[in-house]
């Protein structure tokens, strides 16, 4: 967790060809999926796209508990199954760090 606020960001690349899906994807979110994250204590989630890099932004007050309550959701795992393909890179939510924070350097209440 940071210092100064429970913000947790990270980058991303998107590849190419699955470029317009994963936009798709995000335009019109499962509804399910969205449940389970406000469930695991994900708030105020942001993603933000410049071409096929996309920085993702959400509050948290105990990653931990999230990631591990996302990794033993259902409908994530169908749904990190077909995005996961689409990254450059993979993230797997059950493995110690799914995603590489962004450190916060400045924060502004």
């Amino acid at each position: 967790m940071m210092n100064g606020s429970n913000k947790y960001a990270w980058t991303w690349r998107i590849k190419e060809e699955h470029l317009e899906s994963y936009v798709g994807m995000h335009l019109q979110p499962w509804p399910e999926v969205l449940e389970e994250h406000s469930k695991a204590g994900i708030r105020n989630y942001s993603i933000f796209q410049k071409g096929n890099q996309f920085f993702y932004c959400f509050e948290c007050d105990d990653t931990e508990t999230a990631f591990a309550y996302i990794a033993k959701s259902e409908v994530c795992q169908r749904w990190n199954a077909i995005t996961s393909k689409m990254v450059e890179g993979s993230f797997d939510f059950n493995q110690p760090d799914p995603i590489v924070p962004m450190r916060e350097v400045f924060f502004l209440r």
